[in-house]
């Protein structure tokens, strides 16, 4: 469990310089769709493709992205895949981007899932030279490959904090907001920076949570998991109570504004976590969950079928 108070994290210098490590970042580039195309390609790419691996690898994982020193155990478990589907060029591509992250739960072996998502190729296309490493400066522009992975970085770096304290996750959010900012004026394709074009662009994210319309998501997380899962062991009915209290507030959040990226991330992820832990809770506490899964995420509410038969 992370030890450290709130006020030190929200007083802290975020700075991108190597000396700490916060995550334990498992990396993959997929390229099998490009060896499926007509273009040709000589034996020697597969090396560029295990470079690029190993590039992305040593950005995420031997970068400091905080001023906080982690324990090895307490390193933040996610990955990270590049899925590859165009190369226009030697240094040119499309692709996917898919992420994932994971939470320890107080006093358990278990862990749980914070963040799942899956960028379109139609909004990420990135050049990638292997003579040029990565690098990274919130105020600075280097690649479009390096700025959106440190995008979501920071981005999970949030939900990661606001899920251990009240608004943990605010000063990450706001390193989010100025990569984004300073990658939609220096891109040469601002495609996925903007609030234009695709409601799933990875600019909303950044959005969801530092608008003040929506700050009850930063709420979510705590209670759902501070006040809810980690009490799991100690007083179930409880820590229940609590989980339903957080989807209220999730709630309270789409009420403000429908559709909302994050809130259908959060109960992607939830939604079978939702089913394991009151599948043996009291018929009252099923209908409650039921009833606000079927307000905020219609589509999931198939997962909850047996949730209002009493």
């Amino acid at each position: 469990m992370i030890k450290r108070s709130v006020a030190i994290m929200l007083v802290f210098t975020l700075l991108g310089v190597a000396h700490a490590q916060e995550f334990n970042c498992a990396v993959s580039v997929n390229y099998q769709k490009l060896l499926n195309t007509t273009q040709a390609y000589e034996s020697s790419d597969k090396t560029v493709f295990d470079n690029m691996k190993q590039a992305l690898e040593d950005f995420i994982n031997n970068r400091r992205w905080t001023n906080l020193e982690f324990e090895q155990q307490e390193k933040i478990d996610c990955s990270f895949s590049l899925i590859l589907t165009e190369r226009a060029t030697a240094n040119d591509f499309k692709g996917q981007i898919s992420i994932q992250m994971r939470r320890p739960v107080y006093n358990s072996t278990y862990t749980t899932g914070l963040f799942n998502y899956v960028e379109s190729a139609a909004d990420f296309s990135f050049s990638y030279n292997e003579s040029q490493p990565l690098d990274y400066d919130m105020n600075t522009y280097y690649s479009n490959l390096s700025s959106a992975v440190s995008y979501y970085l920071y981005i999970m770096l949030g939900m990661y904090f606001d899920s251990f304290a009240p608004n943990g996750g605010e000063p990450f959010y706001e390193v989010a907001r100025t990569i984004c900012q300073t990658a939609e004026s220096n891109a040469a394709s601002n495609k996925g920076w903007t609030s234009t074009g695709s409601q799933k662009a990875r600019y909303w994210f950044m959005e969801n949570h530092t608008n003040s319309a929506y700050a009850g998501l930063h709420s979510v997380y705590y209670q759902y998991h501070r006040m809810g899962l980690d009490m799991m062991t100690k007083d179930q009915p409880q820590a229940r109570q609590n989980i339903i209290a957080a989807l209220q507030e999730l709630q309270r959040v789409q009420k403000s504004r429908s559709n909302l990226l994050s809130v259908q991330q959060f109960v992607d992820v939830k939604i079978s976590e939702l089913v394991s832990i009151f599948t043996p809770a009291p018929p009252d506490e099923q209908k409650q969950v039921y009833d606000i899964i079927k307000a905020v995420s219609p589509i999931n509410v198939v997962k909850l079928k047996d949730f209002n038969q009493k």
